[in-house]
């Protein structure tokens, strides 16, 4: 069975910190807003005050951009532990590297911020992504 791409993983992997600090960045950034918004009704002409409708529109805007990062960052982590899961179903499985020169039994798989590496009974190591071919170990038959 040939995996087409699990390069996502990589990504999800190091995205996953980026998300982390996207949403602290969504959080101050919605209380500046706040804050924002608090100097606007403060400092508005008396006599042209903004419109209440005109502020209830900016703050469920904010709130649907800081509820879709949020979101974001949930689905990442979901797909980061399913990649995870699908990696263990790789041990005992014979795997054999993108240019054929490497390969072996899956023995254990490590998770790094470049991605999946497994490594072989042999103590071979092989990044998991585009190219590699994963088969059923095939045991030995009696003559």
């Amino acid at each position: 069975m040939a995996i087409d791409s699990i390069a996502s993983v990589t990504t999800k992997t190091a995205t996953n910190a980026a998300s982390s600090s996207d949403a602290a960045a969504a959080s101050l950034d919605y209380n500046a807003f706040l804050q924002l918004l608090i100097a606007q009704m403060q400092n508005q002409d008396p006599t042209d005050p903004m419109d209440a409708s005109e502020q209830i529109s900016q703050l469920a805007t904010f709130s649907q951009v800081e509820q879709t990062i949020k979101t974001n960052t949930n689905l990442e982590n979901l797909i980061a532990q399913s990649s995870l899961s699908n990696a263990s179903s790789y041990i005992g499985k014979t795997i054999t590297s993108a240019d054929g020169k490497t390969g072996g039994v899956v023995a254990s798989i490590e998770v790094t911020a470049d991605g999946l590496t497994a490594t072989t009974t042999k103590g071979s190591k092989i990044e998991i992504g585009e190219g590699i071919t994963i088969s059923a170990t095939s045991t030995p038959s009696s003559s």
